[in-house]
C-alpha cells in the first residue's frame, strides 16, 4: 500500500515536479527490498574481495645472479615509469648554446634464440627504435629532464623530451652513404632541434620547453637499443611475448659546441644495470675517439615504460561485480512484471515513459554509488598490497587515478541501465540477464582471454558494451615504445572516455526502445 501510495502522489503533477516524485516511489521501492540492497552490497564486495584477494597473491622479486630484491621503477619528470637507460658522452654547457652533429651511420646486432644450446646466436641488425642523436640533460642521474634530437632505425628523425613528447622530422633516418646532421639550440627555456642533409640548410624538427632544465647542462652525444620484441601466436589464440638483448653503434663527426662549455667530454652509462656482485656492468655500452670522431655503443631505451603492474589489475573482481549489478537492475523491472505490480505503477503515473526513466534514474545511482564504493576501495588498497609484495606499480597521476574510480562507478551505472531496459524489453528475467551478459561480460572475457585473434578482439572491444571497460585503462600506448599492446595486457583500442561513450550509447538507445514500448502500452 504504501509503494502505490507514494506513486499516485505523482498522479495529476507535470514536469520535473512528477519525475522527481517517481524517482522517490522507486528509491522507496528499491531500498525496501532486502534481496536488491543485498544484491548491490554483493557486488561491492565481489569486486573488493576478489580484487584485494588477487593482490594479496601476486608476488615479485627482481635481481641478478639469485640476489632478489623487490622491484623498483625509474620516474621521470612527469611523475610516470620511465625507461632512462643509454651511453652519453658529453660536456658542461653553461646557458644557451647550439651542439651539432653529423650522424655516418648506424649498425648493431641482435641476438636470437640460440639454434646451437650453448652457442650464441647473434645477428647483425637494428631494431626499428634504436637511437643516436644529440642530448641536453640535468646531469646524468635517471629520470632527469632532458631534450634530444635523433635518427632512429625506421622511425626517421625525432625530437624527443621528457620522455613522454616525441615529434617527427620531415626525412627519414641515416643509411650508409646518406648521413643525417642533427642540431640542438638552447635558448633560455626552450629548446629547438633542427635536420639537415648537408650541414648548411636546416629544417626545424620541433621545439620543447622540458619541465626541469637547469641553466647548466651536460650536452652531448648518445645512442640507445631497445629489447627485440617478437610475439609467438599459440595454437588457441595466445600470445608469447619475447624481448631479447640487442646494441647499436652510431658514428658521429663534425661535432661542435657553441657557446659557454666546460671540461672536456666524459662519458657515463647511463642506467647501466650490474651483476650480483655490484661492480660488473651487465651488457654495459662503450665508445672510441678518433680524430674528432666518436663510435658509441649503447643498449636500453629512452622513454616511457609500461614494464610493471597497472593499478587496474586490482579490479579483477569487476566482472562479477557486474553480473550482480545486471541480476539486480533486471529484478527490478521483471519482479514487479510477475506480480501484476508494474501496471499499477504506469496507471499511477500520467505519462508511463515516466515510470521507466524513474527506475533508470534510481537503479543507474545506487549502481554508480556500488560502483565508486568499490573502486574507490579497491584500487588504492589493492595497489598498496601490490608494493608490499615486491611488484613494480605504475605510477599514475591523482587524476588518472580520480578518473579511473569514477569511470568504474559509471562503468557500472551504464551497465545497470542497459540490464534495466533488456528487462524491460523482454520481460523474463533470465533472458535478461542472458541479453545484458552477453552484451557487456562476454565480449570482455572473449577479448581479454586470448581466445580470439588480436584483430577480433580489438573489434569486440569497438563495436560492443564492452568497449566501456576501456575507461579503467590508466597506462596509455606510446607510439614511440615497442610494446605488446593488447586487450590481454589492458590495453584498449578505444580511449577511455571514448569506450564509455559507445556503452553508454548502448544504453541510451536501449532505454530510449524500452521507453517507446511502454508508452505504447506493450505491458
Amino acid at each position: 500500500m504504501t509503494d502505490l501510495t507514494t506513486v499516485m502522489t505523482g498522479h495529476g503533477t507535470n514536469g520535473r515536479d512528477g519525475l522527481r516524485h517517481l524517482v522517490r516511489a522507486e528509491w522507496t521501492k528499491f531500498r525496501t527490498v532486502r534481496g536488491w540492497v543485498a544484491g548491490m552490497t554483493l557486488a561491492v564486495v565481489l569486486v573488493v574481495a576478489l580484487g584485494l584477494l588477487s593482490a594479496a597473491g601476486s608476488h615479485a622479486s627482481c635481481g641478478m645472479g639469485g640476489v632478489e630484491t623487490a622491484c623498483t621503477l625509474t620516474t621521470g619528470p612527469g611523475g610516470e615509469a620511465v625507461s632512462d637507460r643509454f651511453f652519453f658522452v658529453h660536456r658542461r654547457l653553461d646557458g644557451d648554446g647550439s651542439i651539432i652533429v653529423r650522424v655516418d651511420s648506424m649498425t648493431g646486432q641482435i641476438r636470437l634464440p640460440d639454434a646451437t644450446p650453448g652457442v650464441r646466436n647473434v645477428v647483425a641488425g637494428v631494431v626499428p627504435w634504436a637511437k643516436a642523436g644529440i642530448m641536453v640533460k640535468d646531469g646524468v642521474r635517471e629520470g632527469a629532464s632532458y631534450a634530444a634530437v635523433m635518427v632512429t632505425a625506421r622511425h626517421g628523425v625525432r625530437m624527443q623530451h621528457d620522455f613522454t613528447e616525441d615529434v617527427a622530422g620531415r626525412s627519414g633516418g641515416v643509411s650508409p652513404g646518406s648521413p643525417r646532421w642533427l642540431r640542438l639550440t638552447r635558448s633560455g627555456g626552450t629548446l629547438t632541434g633542427y635536420e639537415s642533409v648537408d650541414g648548411r640548410r636546416w629544417a626545424v624538427v620541433g621545439t620543447a620547453r622540458p619541465a626541469h632544465l637547469p641553466a647548466t647542462v651536460e650536452a652531448g652525444l648518445f645512442v640507445a637499443s631497445p629489447g627485440d620484441l617478437t610475439v609467438s601466436r599459440g595454437d588457441l589464440g595466445g600470445a608469447s611475448v619475447q624481448v631479447r638483448f640487442t646494441e647499436a653503434t652510431a658514428v658521429f663527426d663534425q661535432v661542435r659546441v657553441e657557446g659557454r662549455a666546460g671540461g672536456t667530454w666524459s662519458h657515463d652509462d647511463v642506467g647501466v644495470a650490474y651483476e650480483a656482485d655490484g661492480r660488473t656492468p651487465h651488457h654495459p655500452g662503450r665508445f672510441t675517439e678518433s680524430g674528432g670522431a666518436f663510435a658509441i655503443t649503447g643498449v636500453g631505451d629512452v622513454a616511457p615504460s609500461v614494464d610493471g603492474v597497472r593499478i587496474e589489475s586490482t579490479l579483477s573482481g569487476l566482472v562479477a561485480g557486474l553480473v550482480a549489478v545486471i541480476v539486480v537492475a533486471v529484478l527490478f523491472v521483471t519482479a514487479e512484471h510477475r506480480r501484476g505490480l508494474f501496471r499499477t505503477t504506469l496507471l499511477a503515473a500520467p505519462r508511463r515513459g515516466r515510470a521507466f526513466a524513474a527506475k533508470a534514474v534510481v537503479v543507474g545511482a545506487v549502481a554508480f554509488a556500488a560502483g565508486l564504493t568499490a573502486a574507490a576501495l579497491t584500487v588504492p588498497l589493492g595497489a598498496r598490497i601490490l608494493q608490499a609484495n615486491g611488484n613494480a606499480v605504475l605510477p599514475v597521476s591523482t587524476f588518472t587515478e580520480l578518473r579511473v574510480v569514477a569511470g568504474v562507478a559509471a562503468l557500472t551505472a551504464a551497465v545497470a541501465v542497459l540490464a534495466l531496459a533488456c528487462a524491460a524489453l523482454v520481460r523474463r528475467g533470465a533472458v535478461a540477464v542472458t541479453v545484458a551478459a552477453g552484451l557487456v561480460v562476454v565480449p570482455h572475457i572473449l577479448a581479454t582471454a586470448s581466445v580470439l585473434p588480436l584483430s577480433v578482439a580489438r573489434w569486440l572491444l569497438r563495436l560492443t558494451p564492452a568497449a566501456g571497460f576501456a575507461v579503467q585503462q590508466s597506462v596509455p600506448e606510446y607510439a614511440q615504445v615497442l610494446g605488446y599492446y593488447s586487450p590481454q595486457g589492458g590495453y584498449y583500442p578505444l580511449p577511455p572516455l571514448a569506450g564509455l561513450a559507445v556503452l553508454c550509447g548502448y544504453a541510451a538507445l536501449a532505454a530510449v526502445l524500452a521507453a517507446v514500448r511502454i508508452r505504447k502500452g506493450d505491458t
